[in-house]
């Protein structure tokens, strides 16, 4: 039987709730001509929200291992777990393909290959080669979980991490691109479904170490992004949550928000329901964006004042309006009988 760990849908609420705001500030970024001077919280919302993908390839990692039914055979599990993402998968990326973004020159089946169809789509081919190796990794268990394994684990991501944000960004296509990136986040997310009991002793005990390390990491991010970018003028210095930092950064996120919402007085319901939405809400909410963006959104960012009041109240605004359309859209298509198994 599936265990059911509210923590866990509390951290999948907040992951979205980041990507939603990584989005919309990334669209104050790019309308300002990258001018990160003047708009310095805005740059701050934006990095500090960077623990949202590799958090939920974290939690994805953990609910994969609680969840697991060893009596299933490989492709029976791969059935299973596909037919849950696929086909939504497939309905949104035509839709982006085909209405959204229709200057896309990749053939079809390219863009379903790379998640190319929108730019928040690459998660999920990328889940999909961590699925394909999730039973075998859960047979060796005792093996990645292992000190000395799991030290040169996060050793050899480390590494990866450092070479191709700070050296050269490696020529591998996504999804393997992102999947070298990112599998020390999901083995890490099995190792810790695991050590539940042990995860919260050692918050317990080094709280007062962990939630201000989380909150200076965070700063470190944003420090590390516009420095890098003014280093080297790219504006994937800002754009990539792939780096050594942010390793350390969604750890010190991850366990912290675990150990929180694992209180009874901090359990809010709301963010309990919301999770169940969650998957639609990452598949939807860009098209929600374009069409804020169009009605009053890009007419604002260009009447809003110099001051930095305004312009946080900008970002603060455009990113509530599209996480609650996006929501309230999902809850929506939810209460329509078995439309959900076609848009997630």
């Amino acid at each position: 039987m599936k265990e059911r760990i509210k923590s866990i849908d509390f951290i999948r609420t907040i992951s979205i709730l980041a990507v939603i705001l990584i989005h919309t500030t990334t669209r104050t970024l790019e309308s300002s001509d990258f001018n990160l001077s003047a708009f310095p919280v805005t740059l701050f919302l934006n990095q500090i929200a960077r623990f949202a993908v590799p958090l939920f390839i974290l939690i994805s990692g953990f609910v994969l291992e609680i969840s697991y039914d060893s009596s299933l055979g490989y492709f029976s599990f791969l059935k299973k777990r596909f037919g849950r993402i696929f086909i939504p998968y497939l309905f949104w990326s035509i839709l982006y393909y085909f209405f959204i973004y229709n200057q896309n020159h990749d053939n079809f089946l390219r863009v379903i290959l790379t998640g190319n169809a929108s730019y928040q789509l690459y998660f999920i081919p990328t889940l999909c080669i961590f699925y394909l190796a999730f039973p075998f990794l859960h047979k060796a268990y005792k093996f990645i979980s292992n000190k000395i394994v799991l030290l040169i684990l996060l050793t050899s991501q480390l590494w990866f991490l450092n070479h191709d944000y700070f050296v050269k960004a490696y020529k591998f296509e996504d999804p393997l691109h992102i999947a070298i990136l990112s599998y020390f986040f999901f083995i890490i997310g099995i190792v810790a479904a695991r050590n539940k009991e042990k995860i919260s002793l050692f918050m317990s005990k080094w709280k007062y170490l962990i939630l201000p390390g989380g909150l200076i990491s965070g700063i470190y991010v944003y420090l590390e992004g516009i420095g890098r970018y003014y280093l080297t003028d790219n504006y994937l210095s800002y754009y990539s949550q792939w780096r050594p930092s942010v390793l350390i950064y969604v750890v010190l996120v991850g366990i912290a928000l675990y150990y929180l919402f694992g209180k009874p007085l901090i359990q809010f319901s709301i963010l309990e329901k919301m999770s169940k939405f969650s998957f639609l809400v990452f598949l939807l909410h860009v098209i929600v964006l374009e069409g804020v963006w169009l009605l009053f959104g890009k007419n604002l960012f260009n009447q809003i004042s110099e001051s930095l009041t305004g312009k946080v109240i900008f970002d603060l605004l455009l990113f509530g309006v599209v996480a609650g359309v996006s929501f309230t859209a999902s809850y929506l298509l939810h209460k329509i009988p078995k439309l959900n198994s076609l848009t997630g």
